[in-house]
């Protein structure tokens, strides 16, 4: 009908008049185009509040992040005031058209597009003016990996120094047919942005087109949309669950001692979060940016992301998976994998704080040899120092230490002790330190060479620490390293405290006390994020140095979250130099990113509570995505006194971290397994037994994790992304692929309800399959009991356990058969000296695989072996889960098994007295 009436209509006119009309047609089919995507079509939608402004209906972003906000400053904001009914959502929002513009001409680069914005005239806030025109520069830096840099034009800026954290570009840039990723710069109204999309289907992974968008000297403001309110990540935090509340929570992120009682920022900072599509796929943000910031998190129906930071530059990297175990494996890539840990050091630790003397350790190390416990690390908190002075022994109290320490090394055990940062500056007692150890010259030596932080009259800045009033070392400094590999070496070979590794504690920094600062721009910021939980809290330098301070990587301001990363490495570096044929292991407590290449990382103080026991899961999985696959939490909680049943149930689950460590604090009693009475010693035995048999496989996954950034302890969704079932789940975990833990974590709990996600599964002890699967089963599970179960599909590498690593790695081996659905398995076993510095880099290792291609029918052969010690080790059991009865004619290399050998226990298959050396190729074959 329309066409016919414009056909009878054109007939009479002149050309002339028919050029105008369609003109006209044109133009205004244009702007109702325009109309419908600015202020339509183009999430968040419109509307106007209060007096005709233009606001979202979603995304909303805070225009007065400050408590009681009220219309009157909003409106000085040049910001809409607006009525909810929730009382999370802010009620002073920013209003379309608020942020920046591209001005000229998006250009093309070598590597990936760069524009510059202006802002779009705003008043200013904080007191502060914003920057006017911004350079940003898109780099496509591999397939799946892109960085957005964000920076003032002709503006010099705080960046994370190459020292620190270098994110190398890794050559030329990836052809556009290969790039997992489209980048869109939005030119038009009502304001810039940046929008990343998955190439295929549209999905913006990474989207800024809203307003809000802040960029001043000292806060800088971007919201990012999120193709699903499924998030995890960001810390340091006691977060109580692993899946984001996203209902308006606010974290922030600032290295800070405080008490986990709090769910506030703790030790690290890890601005990196990981986002779970609905259809399973999965991509990785970080924003490299060491300074104080908070990250608001917006619910669905438009969830998103707004990151509040006071310095630094915006500079995101962006990791597209697509699944979100590649896109985490992509981002520790890009950070650096994880160190390897001495084999060691996945064996079972004890420590305290609250030893008071040398005959408390030697008492502790007795029972735990009696009651026959897996046992190969003692460690000594801060009590060993002379009053509490760092690189000294109290010759007093523990002066039989050396001797001990010998003690331990005669059984093959290890020891290990604890440095803090602060270095006695007390002129009166460094002479009362010098008579109990003569060669103490700790602070004189640092002056000497000029390694402490300094105030801006060029004078050293004391605080109080554990041993009084003393200098802080600028870990930061290249010339603190020969000044701190001294003072190991002094307390190594003076003090004759012969140590294997070195933890690293109140490295964020924190003194006792809080320091007096000058009020000035650094110390009192125009705004702070919430960094203590509390107005009274919620300063920059409670309980820790001023933030004008300046150190090499910066003034503390920007760089704090850099302190015990710098110490990790120093000390990394000077483990190295002390042991040059050994692999270095730092325990840190603070952390930042890319720390885990240099050090493993323990939680800090948790509480004896149930509380903990269900956050230290979530703690150690959100670890392992920040790229530290050794971490663990103090088992029985540091904090209050451990109760029998929380410290039984919290053995069991530690046995499975892969940092298994007892560690308590003092004026508590004891809480090492063999303190308590012979029924918690032998229900706990087994496990650890358990964990040391497992301890191939633990190993494997370790040189998996550094040698290509795969994660140890990990949550389910990451093996099963396309099950949401998973998204949430986080009172289980999986070690590795193969290896489902399913804990009891509450008091008087004999029921565990557990998740068991499609797949084939069988109990680790009895072998009998968990039917059906891709459902919730109640399991069983009174005090003496461990839920933990096997993936069909896999070949696990087991050996025989003793009470050490040392002799453990000895004794003969065996392997797991899990049968799939397919009746097929496969599984690899690295193996190598377990402490020499390279000898995991394929220089001194042997790896073997272990793969059945077809039904019945198991190959072993090595891939590498240059470890002389796989020569000595032998497969003398297999045990096979899901063949389901006795299979005959069992043959190795063509010869047939004895059928005494072949026997059936509950329902996994065992056969015994095998004598296959690892490194031989063999066949293993069977028929049912």
């Amino acid at each position: 009908m329309h066409s016919v009436y414009f056909r009878s209509h054109f007939k009479g006119e002149s050309m002339k008049s028919k050029i105008i009309f369609i003109i006209i047609a044109v133009i205004a089919v244009f702007i109702c185009v325009q109309v419908y995507f600015v202020f339509l079509a183009d999430s968040p939608k419109r509307i106007a509040v209060d007096g005709g402004q233009p606001v979202n209906i979603g995304p909303f972003i805070d225009c007065h992040p400050e408590k009681y906000p009220d219309k009157t400053t909003c409106d000085l904001r040049g910001c809409v005031w607006r009525k909810s009914n929730d009382d999370n959502s802010p009620q002073c929002v920013y209003s379309i058209g608020h942020g920046y513009l591209v001005r000229g001409e998006i250009t093309k680069t070598s590597n990936g597009l760069q524009a510059e914005v202006e802002r779009i005239k705003t008043p200013k806030i904080y007191d502060s003016e914003i920057y006017d025109r911004l350079v940003v520069t898109v780099e496509y830096q591999t397939e799946s990996r892109l960085r957005i840099k964000i920076v003032p034009k002709d503006v010099d800026r705080y960046v994370v120094p190459d020292e620190a954290l270098n994110i190398r570009l890794p050559g030329k840039p990836p052809p556009a047919s290969s790039r997992l990723y489209e980048v869109t710069l939005v030119k038009g109204t009502p304001q810039f942005g940046i929008i990343v999309t998955r190439k295929g289907d549209s999905t913006a992974v990474f989207s800024t087109d809203l307003p809000g968008m802040t960029y001043s000297d000292q806060f800088l403001q971007i919201t990012t949309r999120l193709p699903s309110d499924n998030l995890y990540g960001f810390g340091e935090h006691n977060h109580s669950r692993f899946r984001h509340d996203m209902n308006w929570k606010t974290w922030s992120i600032f290295p800070r001692r405080i008490g986990r009682e709090k769910s506030v920022n703790l030790y690290s900072a890890h601005p990196v979060y990981m986002n779970l599509e609905n259809d399973g796929r999965g991509s990785v943000v970080l924003l490299k940016n060491t300074n104080a910031m908070e990250v608001v998190l917006q619910p669905s129906p438009n969830p998103a992301i707004t990151y509040r930071v006071i310095g630094g530059i915006l500079d995101f990297y962006i990791f597209m998976g697509p699944s979100p175990e590649q896109a985490v494996q992509q981002y520790i890539q890009a950070i650096g994998e994880p160190v390897m840990p001495p084999y060691w050091a996945l064996g079972f630790h004890v420590c305290r704080f609250g030893y008071n003397d040398v005959n408390d350790v030697e008492a502790v190390i007795k029972r735990t040899r009696a009651a026959g416990l897996p046992y190969d690390a003692q460690w000594v908190d801060i009590e060993y120092k002379y009053e509490f002075v760092d690189f000294t022994l109290n010759k007093k109290l523990w002066g039989d230490l050396p001797k001990v320490i010998e003690d331990l090394h005669g059984h093959n055990q290890k020891f290990i002790l604890t440095i803090d940062p602060g270095s006695l500056a007390n002129r009166k007692k460094i002479k009362k330190v010098k008579l109990n150890s003569p060669g103490y010259n700790v602070y004189d030596d640092g002056v000497l060479q000029d390694v402490f932080i300094k105030n801006e009259s060029n004078q050293i800045v004391l605080a109080k620490y554990w041993p009084g009033m003393a200098a802080t070392p600028d870990f930061t400094n290249p010339k603190t390293q020969g000044w701190w590999l001294k003072n190991m070496e002094y307390l190594y070979n003076d003090e004759n405290i012969k140590y294997d590794a070195l933890w690293l504690d109140k490295n964020e920094v924190s003194p006792r006390d809080s320091m007096k600062c000058s009020r000035n721009k650094w110390n009192n910021p125009p705004y702070v994020p919430d960094v203590g939980g509390s107005s009274e809290d919620s300063i920059l330098n409670k309980n820790t140095i001023c933030m004008d301070l300046k150190q090499h990587w910066g003034r503390h301001y920007d760089s704090r979250a850099l302190y015990g990363h710098g110490q990790s490495i120093l000390t990394y570096n000077g483990l190295l130099h002390q042991f040059p044929r050994k692999r270095p292991w730092v325990m840190t407590r603070s952390s930042f990113v890319g720390t885990g290449k240099y050090a493993t990382k323990w939680m800090g103080d948790n509480r004896s509570t149930w509380a903990d026991i269900l956050w230290s899961v979530i703690s150690i999985v959100e670890f392992s995505m920040f790229g530290f696959a050794m971490n663990g939490a103090d088992i029985c909680g540091f904090g209050y006194a451990a109760e029998y049943e929380l410290c039984l149930r919290w053995h069991q689950l530690g046995a499975f971290y892969p940092f298994s460590r007892n560690h308590n604090t003092k004026k508590k009693r004891p809480q090492d397994p063999a303190s308590w009475d012979q029924r918690f010693v032998d229900i706990v035995k087994p496990v650890l037994m358990t964990r040391y048999r497992l301890l191939p496989y633990l190993y494997t996954l370790m040189y998996k994790a550094h040698e290509e950034g795969h994660m140890v302890m990990k949550a389910l969704l990451f093996e099963f992304p396309a099950d949401r079932n998973t998204w949430s789940i986080d009172r289980q975990f999986l070690l590795g692929p193969a290896l489902l833990i399913s804990p009891a974590l509450e008091p008087n709990q004999t029921v565990v309800e557990a998740y068991f996600p499609k797949a084939r599964w069988y109990e680790y002890n009895q072998g009998s399959e968990i039917i059906p699967s891709a459902r919730t089963h109640k399991l069983y599970t009174p005090l003496e009991v461990v839920n933990l179960h096997i993936r069909g599909g896999h070949v696990i590498p087991v050996q025989q356990p003793s009470t050490t690593t040392y002799q453990s790695r000895q004794n003969p081996m065996g392997i797991i058969i899990a049968l799939d659905e397919n009746h097929l398995a496969n599984g690899e076993l690295f193996l190598d000296d377990g402490e020499s510095l390279e000898t995991h880099k394929n220089i001194k290792s042997t790896i073997v695989q272990f793969s059945m291609s077809k039904t019945g029918e198991l190959v072993i052969k090595y891939m590498v072996n240059n470890y002389t010690g796989a020569d000595y080790l032998y497969i003398k059991t297999i045990e096979i889960y899901g063949l389901n009865k006795i299979p005959v004619d069992v043959r190795v290399n063509d010869a047939s098994v004895d059928r005494p050998n072949i026997i059936m226990l509950n329902k996994l298959i065992q056969i015994q007295n095998l004598n296959i050396k690892i490194t031989d190729t063999t066949i293993i074959t069977w028929r049912t």
